[in-house]
């Protein structure tokens, strides 16, 4: 048992001992804190308990293998046998994965960009597409999102949508999901039936609490302004509409949403807050964005991730060869098949990468 594993069961024992003091339940925020980590230590324990079984159960298997005079009884035996070998190698991987230190990042809500690139009306329709895709999976989820700030176009598309979405590991499933994502299909313009291809580009970034960004009012240059929109749509005629220009980075939002100024700056505070924020941390863990970016990508917004092709019914994730005919069910949120391909690949990355670093050590 390595030195890792045993520290965390440790832990998790002296844990059992602590979450039972009832002075405890006094302080709320420590209580909420250790019966999270205890739930996490939980996962370890019970992968433990279950390889440790798996393994007596196997001993007893190659026992009556050796003993049994029966040949029948050794032929079952041989097969239980090869069946506890399958389980106890799942099991010690998703052990070893467990053991892999967690992202701080993967437990955030997200602030979620969608912006049609090329393609003109059938890429805005697909960037709404996208959204309506997220949100319903976000809804079988039980996650809670809201539209932040939305430019839309008079056929009912979105050259940009911006929206945030709080629920638990929100950012541990969507971070991948930044880059170009290609679509292909007939417009429904198109007379003719010619295929067309467009462009969305996706960003997802992580929310931060006011307290880890501490962004200075002498910082900011804060315009307000009429709300605009599509033409020929009623729109909010009173000076609403907000845009922060953050000086130091250059970075600027605009929120037009809402009929409230007020309103409008909080939710552009957001957004300024989370492109900060990811600034930031893709410079403090420059070394964490390069080990994403050999498992699936760099998460780089220019990046070409994904093609959904319509006459095909058919997705492709090109980051990891992942390719499923049922992209019909995919674009009304059955998103979950995706979603865990890809966070396996990255596990499977990180396992091999701890592999080969224990090896060199």
């Amino acid at each position: 048992m390595n030195e890792r594993l045993a520290s965390l069961l440790q832990r998790y024992d002296n844990l059992s001992g602590e979450i039972q003091d009832p002075e405890l339940v006094k302080d709320q925020q420590k209580y909420r804190t250790l019966m999270k980590e205890y739930s996490q230590l939980s996962e370890v324990s019970a992968a433990y308990q279950e390889t440790e079984t798996l393994t007596a159960q196997m001993e007893d298997a190659k026992t009556l293998v050796q003993d049994e005079k029966d040949p029948e009884m050794r032929e079952l035996a041989r097969e239980e046998l090869r069946e506890l070998e399958e389980r106890l190698t799942e099991a010690e991987d998703r052990l070893k994965f467990l053991l892999i230190p967690r992202d701080p990042l993967d437990e955030k809500n997200i602030i979620m960009e969608i912006r049609a690139g090329t393609g003109g009306d059938e890429a805005a329709l697909f960037a709404a597409d996208l959204y309506r895709m997220y949100s319903r999976y976000a809804e079988t989820r039980g996650w809670k999102f809201e539209i932040m700030n939305s430019n839309e176009t008079e056929l009912g598309g979105f050259k940009e949508i911006i929206f945030s979405i709080n629920g638990s590991n929100v950012y541990e499933n969507f971070r991948y999901e930044s880059g170009v994502h290609r679509v292909q299909r007939v417009p429904s313009t198109e007379t003719s039936g010619r295929i067309h291809t467009s462009a969305v580009t996706v960003a997802v970034l992580p929310e931060a609490d006011e307290t880890e960004i501490d962004i200075r009012q002498e910082d900011l240059r804060i315009d307000v302004m009429r709300a605009g929109g599509p033409g020929g749509q009623c729109v909010n005629t009173t000076d609403s509409a907000v845009r922060i220009t953050h000086l130091p980075s250059g970075l600027s939002v605009h929120c037009q949403d809402e009929k409230s100024q007020i309103k409008n700056k909080a939710k552009a505070m957001r957004i300024l807050r989370a492109r900060i924020y990811e600034m930031e941390e893709a410079k403090a863990h420059a070394e964490r964005a390069e080990a994403r970016k050999s498992q699936v990508g760099s998460g780089d917004r220019s990046e070409r991730i994904r093609t959904y092709n319509f006459p095909q019914n058919r997705l492709t994730d090109h980051r990891i060869n992942l390719t499923l005919y049922k992209l019909d069910l995919i674009m009304q949120g059955d998103i979950q098949e995706m979603l865990d391909a890809l966070k396996l690949h990255a596990r499977e990355e990180l396992l091999r990468a701890s592999s080969t670093a224990a090896t060199a050590s």
